[in-house]
Order: C-alpha cells, then sequence, then structure tokens
C-alpha cells in the first residue's frame, strides 16, 4: 500500500468535511442524490463518451496501481546485478550470462540481455528496447489521461449542477426557508465537483506520472546496463555508468557499504 496516498486521500476527506462542520455547513447537506448523479454520473459518461469500453475496464485497475504501486526494483540491487553480471562475462564469456536469463523476472530486463546473448547487434538491440519503453509511456500517457480528464470534467460539471439548482430555487422566491434550503443544495454540486476533481482525479493521475517516470528511469538503467554488458565494458565502468541513476544522496551510502 502506498502511504503516501493514503495519508492523502484521509487527509482530503477530513480537511473538506471537518472543515464543514467547523463552518457551520451541516454534513447532512450532503445527502443530495441529484447532486451526486449530475457530478459523479455525468463525469463517467463523459469518460465513457472520450474513451472506448476497452480503456474504461482499467479504471478500476488503475486506481489500484495508485493506491498500491507495482513493484520496481532497487537501483542499488540492480547496480550489483550488472555489476555482478560483468564480472561473468568477463571472466567466461558473454554466453556464460545465458544460465542468468531465467533467474531476471523483469521480462523487460530477461528480453534485453537474452537478445545481448543470441549476438544481435548494439543498435538493433538499443532500437528494440527504446521502442519497447517508448510504446510503454504511451500506454501509461493514455491511462492517466482519464483522470486527467476526469479532473477536467468533475469541476464543471459542479458549476452545471449549481445552475440546475439555483433554476429550482427560482422556483421557490415566495418561501424564504424553501429558497435557502434551495440554494444550498445547490451549491453542494459545485463542491463535489471540485472535490472529486482537484482532491481524487487529478491527484490520482500525478501520482500515476510519478510512478510511470520511476518505472521509465529504471528502464533506462537496464538499457544502460545491458548495451555496457554487450560493449564488455569493465565492471568498473559500468558501475561508474550506472551510478548516474542513483540520487546523489544514496551514492555516498553505497560507497560507504562498497567500502
Amino acid at each position: 500500500m502506498d502511504k503516501s496516498t493514503v495519508i492523502g486521500l484521509i487527509g482530503g476527506f477530513i480537511s473538506v468535511f471537518v472543515g464543514m462542520v467547523l463552518k457551520g455547513a451541516p454534513i447532512t447537506a450532503l445527502n443530495n442524490p441529484a447532486a451526486f448523479l449530475i457530478i459523479i454520473g455525468g463525469t463517467f459518461s463523459c469518460l465513457f463518451i472520450g474513451f472506448t469500453l476497452e480503456d474504461m475496464k482499467k479504471f478500476p485497475m488503475l486506481i489500484k496501481h495508485a493506491a498500491i504501486a507495482p513493484p520496481l526494483h532497487k537501483k542499488a540491487e540492480l547496480l550489483q546485478l550488472f555489476v555482478e553480471l560483468s564480472q561473468i562475462a568477463r571472466r567466461e564469456g558473454i554466453l556464460a550470462l545465458e544460465g542468468r536469463v531465467q533467474e531476471i523476472d523483469d521480462p523487460f530486463f530477461r528480453t534485453g540481455l537474452g537478445m545481448v546473448i543470441d549476438g544481435m547487434d548494439p543498435d538493433f538491440v538499443s532500437d528494440v528496447l527504446d521502442a519497447e519503453l517508448a510504446v510503454m509511456e504511451q500506454r501509461h500517457a493514455h491511462a492517466r489521461s482519464m483522470f486527467t480528464q476526469a479532473g477536467t470534467y468533475a469541476p464543471t460539471l459542479g458549476v452545471m449542477g449549481a445552475v440546475v439548482g439555483l433554476i429550482a430555487a427560482l422556483g421557490n422566491l415566495n418561501d424564504i426557508d424553501k429558497l435557502g434550503h434551495s440554494i444550498a443544495a445547490a451549491f453542494i454540486a459545485t463542491m463535489l465537483g471540485i472535490f472529486t476533481g482537484y482532491v481524487l482525479w487529478l491527484p490520482i493521475a500525478n501520482k500515476l506520472k510519478g510512478q510511470n517516470d520511476a518505472e521509465v528511469s529504471e528502464k533506462r538503467m537496464i538499457i544502460e546496463g545491458i548495451l555496457s554488458l554487450q560493449a564488455g565494458d569493465s565492471p568498473m565502468a559500468i558501475e561508474a555508468k550506472l551510478m548516474v541513476f542513483i540520487p546523489q544522496s544514496e551514492r555516498e551510502g553505497l560507497k560507504n557499504e562498497k567500502g
């Protein structure tokens, strides 16, 4: 479970709804089925119009990914693995790595290393891995655009919900009590639109972008390591190349451990 996502969601709900109470707005005002229908139903209706059914089937899975990030390799462990592979390759030749391929659980890593062992051209290996990475980025960008679009639709639908509520309120001009209640109910839709757009959908889109960036960085490191193995670089040279992918704050710790 991604702790920051959980903390953010809990904090968002507490901040808004406890804030309502502190401002004197009754929580019972949220008992407004029409506002929920306009905002939630309207947002998902817009998404179904803008995206395919196959895209929408992935929506729950993407929410799960935002809460539970897919596991990534620790970069320090990747660095150590490439140093070990380069030591084996220099002692026994690149074909000696064939026994290690099946031990690697990452399909991207396994594919790249397999092509190197098969003796494919370095430019070809680089092109294939870069193309796979580009396709992955494109797929991720399309997926998170559903949340970006939802974050755009929801506040606007909130305004529309307020307008609908005010139209209903105008029918109660002769009854002050009903008029006040109708105006308050009208702005519940606006609040829900802003809340879902800026506290849920857009932050989830940003979370997915951060996960994509982390995965891209990991795969860039893998590509660099694979091409260095193929070029026959020394373990020290590979370590120096891959160290640039590790945050500066972690490098000193790695050097101390090595020392």
